[in-house]
């Protein structure tokens, strides 16, 4: 039972942590960046359901009108505090055009703006109303689903008014006999149109063939076999919740609670992920005819939800099934995971002399993806030992389930220890390639000089890009000849200098030099690329418990780029060397994420008197590492939006904001100019 309390104790300081940087973390909110999805809820304003049901109202909106809203609850509004000012400077920084609006709304300082630009369909006369006669009303009554709810319908009726009309909340009916005769004359117009629409169709579709060449798509899935295909997956899933709630059970009487909690988080998302789905199959079951798009529509999303909610759950089964079997094996895992621990012990030595002989040759920028990795490791080696001297305790005491939970927190210990040594020769591998890889470039480039010198140049144009390069390569050269290099620095920089000289020189090459030059570039990036991925992917592994979805989303985009620029190498270099680039780019962006999150994890531990050295440095050092959540979950994967760990205290990650893109505040479609302003008078307090 010692080990249990152990972790226990553990937790509780985790806890103690997590309170203690929210009570500090300041509550005020500044503009954000919003995502792809129409609704940002920070606070947890609406449930699961209430934003699943403001998404498909947006999407209502965005089909009968054209018109775009994006839904904002948050705390309070900071940097500008004014509810006005805070509105429209998201709007402008997230590139809202003039049909796309933005409600924004501060729960805690009980402020709301509704805004929209000047030269969009809706006046500001108009927006001033929706906010007096809907939004107070629905806000005002902390009726947080219902004032999306508003918003769009005021929004739709300033629509179907036009610019120039007033809104009224309760207009007067006209007559009886007038409304039928309406009726009856749109409906007599629209059977016209549709027997026409018909008639079109049916010939376009005798007409239509296949172009040549061009090979049909696969036949899309017969709208009933759709249906079944949902109505299977809703009752294999809620059997899987079924059965997984019962495996939770025996797994918290195994392993104890404390191991459960990521299970039991899986569980819950499992269960919401499922709710949506027969949410979406009433919707299917009831009374009102449904379109052929909305059938197909809502059927593959609760097949969809379905296998999101079984894999959840599969990870943690699968992780409490690797728990069981080296339960079932402890005094000999015990044994391996020392013979481990020892080996990863005797190679910190070996690291550290690598890291000292890379900082007498590099640059302190060149190596701060590794320069704190040995410390790191030793770190992990001593979490690694009191872990398994308490497994050896409690297996001792002939309690093998918490013996298997501390063997699985000192083999991952290790297996980091391991990553953390290993990155640094790695490094210093790359940084040698690039070395080289310099040199080739800028033998590519004196070439590109000397062909440039045979070009025409009527105003002066090459002679002064020739000048330019010619600095460009004295400058690197003098910083791979010094004993304070950044051959990956140089390496990029000198590849900006070679594209513009390349761009000058390339209509004279003819397709097959050109081609060998692209080669060359590619060769040169790829080396870049895939150095910088291996750095972000070792230096975020070991510290992923500080490590936020930002920098994990550009270090898996920039993966995602390195592979298809490896897979286009042969067959389109110029496409390769773009994904190569944009690789590049991406691991450098997530490095830099991650060591924001890593430095605001730092300054937490040390707020709590965590950066001293001996249990408590090597306990901290392993919340960075990830390694006590992770262990105590069974080594699988989280399910909740923490950046991994306990490394929602640390910087690594909360909510999640719904980001997209990188770099922040790209344009959307739809949101091109329209010369108007966002600045008026409305919102305020409800």
């Amino acid at each position: 039972m010692r080990l249990r309390a152990r972790l226990s104790t553990a937790a509780a300081l985790a806890l103690a942590l997590v309170v203690g940087g929210a009570a500090i973390a300041a509550s005020a909110t500044e503009p954000v960046e919003l995502g792809s999805t129409r609704v940002y809820d920070q606070v947890d304003a609406l449930s699961p359901q209430q934003e699943f049901d403001a998404q498909a109202r947006i999407e209502q909106l965005r089909t009968s009108t054209g018109l775009d809203l994006w839904v904002v609850f948050v705390d309070e509004f900071t940097n500008p505090s004014d509810s006005a000012d805070w509105a429209n400077e998201t709007a402008d920084q997230n590139g809202l055009g003039p049909t796309q609006y933005l409600l924004a709304v501060a729960v805690d300082a009980r402020q709301f703006y509704l805004s929209g630009d000047s030269s969009g369909p809706i006046s500001f006369e108009q927006l001033g109303a929706i906010e007096q006669e809907r939004l107070i009303p629905a806000l005002g009554n902390d009726d947080w689903a219902g004032s999306v709810d508003a918003a769009a319908e005021g929004l739709e009726e300033a629509d179907q008014a036009g610019s120039g009309g007033t809104m009224v909340p309760n207009p007067l009916l006209p007559s009886i006999s007038d409304v039928i005769w309406t009726v009856l004359l749109v409906l007599a117009v629209l059977a016209v149109g549709v027997v026409i629409l018909v008639i079109v169709l049916r010939s376009r579709r005798k007409k239509t063939t296949t172009a040549p060449g061009v090979e049909p798509g696969p036949p899309p899935v017969p709208t009933d076999e759709l249906r079944r295909q949902a109505a299977s997956a809703l009752i294999d899933t809620d059997d899987a919740i079924r059965t997984s709630e019962q495996e939770l059970g025996f797994a918290a009487a195994q392993f104890g609670e404390d191991a459960t909690t990521d299970f039991a988080a899986a569980l819950q998302s499992a269960r919401d992920k499922l709710s949506q789905a027969f949410a979406l199959q009433q919707q299917l079951d009831d009374d009102v005819p449904d379109t052929e798009e909305q059938v197909r529509a809502w059927n593959t999303q609760i097949i969809q939800l379905c296998a999101e909610a079984n894999q959840g759950l599969d990870e943690k089964v699968d992780a409490f099934d690797e728990l069981r079997k080296l339960e079932a094996d402890a005094p000999a895992a015990l044994v391996r995971a020392r013979d481990a621990r020892t080996a990863a012990a005797s190679a910190i030595d070996e690291a550290a002399a690598a890291l000292s002989a890379l900082q007498g040759s590099y640059a302190p920028e060149a190596l701060e993806t590794v320069d704190d990795n040995v410390d790191q490791a030793r770190a992990r080696i001593a979490f690694a030992d009191e872990q398994l001297t308490a497994a050896q305790t409690a297996l001792d005491a002939g309690e093998t389930g918490e013996a298997a939970v501390g063997i699985r927190a000192a083999e991952e210990a290790v297996g980091q220890a391991v990553v953390l040594e290993t990155a640094i020769d790695t490094l210093a591998t790359d940084l040698a390639a690039a070395d080289r890889q310099a040199a080739a470039v800028i033998e590519g480039i004196e070439q590109d000089v000397r062909t440039a010198m045979t070009l025409p140049d009527p105003d002066g144009r090459v002679a002064a890009v020739i000048d330019v390069t010619r600095g460009d390569l004295d400058a690197a050269r003098a910083e791979l000849a010094g004993a304070r290099r950044r051959p990956l620095h140089t390496l990029q920089s000198l590849q900006a200098t070679d594209q513009r000289i390349d761009e000058l020189v390339q209509s004279v090459r003819d397709a097959a030099a050109r081609s060998q030059r692209v080669a060359q570039q590619l060769s040169s990036e790829l080396a870049q690329a895939q150095a910088q991925v291996s750095a972000a992917e070792n230096f975020i592994a070991a510290r992923r418990g500080a490590v936020g979805s930002e920098a994990r989303t550009r270090l898996a985009e920039a993966g995602a780029a390195l592979a298809r620029a490896q897979q286009l190498q042969g067959i389109d270099p110029e496409q390769a060397l773009g994904e190569a680039q944009r690789a590049n780019s991406l691991a450098g962006q997530a490095v830099q994420y991650a060591r924001t999150d890593v430095g605001g994890f730092s300054s937490s531990n040390d707020m709590f008197g965590g950066g001293g050295g001996g249990a408590g440095s090597s306990f901290m050092g392993a919340l960075l590492g990830g390694i006590v959540s992770s262990a105590i979950s069974g080594g699988g994967r989280s399910s909740r939006s923490y950046g991994g760990g306990f490394g929602s205290f640390g910087g690594g990650g909360s909510r999640s904001s719904g980001r997209s893109g990188f770099g922040g505040g790209g344009r959307r479609s739809g949101s091109f100019g329209g010369g108007g302003s966002r600045s008026r008078r409305g919102g305020g307090r409800f």
